[in-house]
């Protein structure tokens, strides 16, 4: 909150529980907001599951990458457009109601989806609950930070983030539970609606935030609230705050205009809120050009590519992922305010850095290593099953099961009967052929091919999740719920949403094609080499932002600050001019 008594710099993760404990109502509100980070993780995550299923259904979908590539960044492309319209909603009408509309474009998604008869339809769910994703991606930890302490601020801020994990960690074991059940992916697309409803409920009962209501001079109902969460002292403190930045703030209004294009025009002029544009676009771009969610929506194909050609085997092993995801989110819990968040984003990129090339290593060495083709294997079940491209090729021995694959979408690779790793045949991929395949007891690929390599690749993937979960995963949205002055706060959120979701749908759209041109190896190399620029980029844009007032955070951006390694207090009080 504006001002405050307590010292931030000694913030930690129990002052947190205590004061919940004290307070149960500042917990009731953060849990009630935090339900759309819930939503945020379970309509991000499950579609990778889904789509192993959506593909056996419609054939289209299966032969046509783009297709794939578009179900599952279209929630993306509805996010952008979300997080863009968000800010200005939350600036005009409230986070409250924000949130309540958010929850029924999950909703409406969500039936849409599961209601579904062709992948035009499911695309169409999927921008509603983009729209939702974009909004609740913002607006969450935002009305989450605006009633929380300073001193347990990052905490509270980081159960949204605890959410969304715990949404995915959900969303991969919904679909588990149902790969057996008679309409598999669409129970699946359409649990979503369920919480949407929950926190739809929970949202009526509960009050705007009180900076918003402040500054919409509802000075009455801002009290009310503010005493249900501080003490009486504390409460005189807050308001004294409060007034003093809604007078600077109208002061600043009544020069530019308070209508969102007068705003978009000033922000740039603005030396604090450019600077803090820097640090939260930076933040927000970087925590998607790691890669994180080629593994999110991609991680039972990736699985698949490891070497696991099982839908359920995928999926099963895709639970490692997502749950040290949420696993991560607890660590941030109990040390993004203890030490800070630049130093978490630091480290945390660090050790992404050298899980992604260890990954293309290791990809690497699975498809040099990938069992071999011969013409006795492929020509066993018939030249009419057999892959044409194979049959057309002057040095079918030069052929292994990655060639074949890449060969055409057309090929797939029927693993050999005693042990997979040796010798195989490549065949035409059809369902018949499939089914003589697998008739004899072995193993069909489509999407990777047999490796002794595969659980070591899902390791890999588990220690990057874990680099990058308590200090990539959580760190930025706190960071953009600190950064901004209050007059901006909504805009320049959204902006740095928005850029972000840019950056998902980049990412989210183009995975599966690099995967198909530069392999997965390559794919992930590219992906180091994105993270070592955004690790540079934090290094010389981003301050912490540890349990400073918004009033110091503003006041640190005005002077500007020196980028150092290890944070610090003294690092608001560099210079550093942009």
């Amino acid at each position: 909150m504006e001002g405050g008594v307590a010292k931030p710099d000694k913030t930690e993760f129990t002052e947190c529980w205590r004061t919940s404990w004290r307070t149960p109502y500042i917990m009731r509100l953060a849990v009630s907001a935090g339900i759309g980070g819930l939503l945020f993780g379970y309509d991000t995550g499950v579609i990778s599951g889904a789509l192993l299923y959506i593909r056996d259904d419609f054939k289209s979908v299966d032969k046509q990458t783009w297709l794939q590539e578009t179900i599952v960044s279209m929630a993306v492309a509805g996010a952008i457009v979300g997080a863009a319209f968000g800010g200005w909603i939350n600036d005009k009408y409230g986070r409250r109601i924000s949130i309540l509309l958010a929850d029924i474009l999950f909703l409406i998604g969500a039936v849409v989806m599961a209601a579904s008869v062709a992948p035009w339809m499911i695309i169409l769910g999927r921008i509603s609950v983009g729209l939702g994703v974009g909004m609740a991606s913002m607006t969450s930890p935002l009305y989450i930070s605006e009633v929380s302490p300073a001193r347990i601020r990052g905490a509270l801020v980081s159960t949204n983030g605890l959410l969304i994990t715990g949404g995915q960690f959900s969303a991969y074991l919904i679909n588990l539970a149902f790969t057996k059940t008679p309409g598999t992916w669409r129970w699946m697309l359409g649990v979503a609606g369920v919480p949407a409803i929950v926190q739809f409920v929970l949202m009526l009962s509960l009050p705007e935030s009180p900076r918003w209501l402040y500054r919409q001079d509802k000075v009455k109902e801002a009290r009310e609230i503010l005493e249900k969460i501080y003490t009486a002292d504390e409460v005189e403190e807050e308001i004294k705050a409060l007034q003093s930045s809604i007078e600077a703030e109208k002061a600043d209004e009544a020069s530019i205009g308070n209508d969102l294009l007068s705003k978009a025009k000033n922000i740039w002029g603005n030396r604090v809120v450019r600077r803090g544009l820097y640090a939260g676009i930076t933040v927000q771009v970087a925590q998607q050009f790691v890669g994180i969610n080629t593994v999110m929506y991609y991680s039972p194909t990736i699985v698949q590519l490891a070497g696991f050609a099982s839908n359920k085997t995928a999926l099963a092993l895709s639970l490692i992922t997502s749950g040290l995801n949420a696993i991560g989110s607890v660590v941030s819990m109990g040390f993004v305010d203890r030490f800070g968040r630049r130093r978490l984003m630091i480290v945390s990129m660090f050790g992404i850095i050298i899980c992604l090339f260890a990954l293309s290593g290791l990809f690497y060495a699975a498809s040099n290593h990938a069992p071999s083709i011969t013409s006795s294997e492929s020509l066993h079940f018939g030249r009419n099953f057999t892959c044409s491209s194979f049959l057309q090729e002057s040095q079918p021995s030069t052929w292994n099961c990655m060639k074949c694959l890449k060969a055409s979408s057309d090929c797939a690779f029927c693993a050999n009967g005693d042990n997979k790793y040796q010798p195989g045949a490549c065949l035409a991929a059809t369902d018949a052929t499939k089914g003589m395949c697998q008739g004899e007891h072995r193993t069909w690929y489509t999407k990777g091919c047999p490796s002794k390599f595969g659980l070591f690749a899902v390791l890999l993937l588990g220690m990057y999740i874990i680099s990058y979960s308590p200090g990539m995963g959580t760190a930025p949205w706190i960071v953009n719920s600190e950064i901004y002055p209050l007059r901006y706060r909504g805009v320049g959120g959204g902006i740095a949403a928005v850029f972000n979701w840019i950056s998902n749908l980049i990412v989210s759209e183009t995975f599966l094609t690099l995967t198909e041109t530069l392999g997965a190896s390559g794919t992930f190399v590219l992906f180091a080499v994105f993270s070592f620029i955004g690790l540079v980029a934090i290094y010389f844009l981003v301050p912490e932002t540890k349990g400073l007032q918004f009033e110091e955070v503003e006041k640190m951006l005005e002077k500007g600050f020196k980028p150092r390694l290890c944070c610090n207090r003294n690092e608001k009080d560099g210079s550093n001019s942009k």
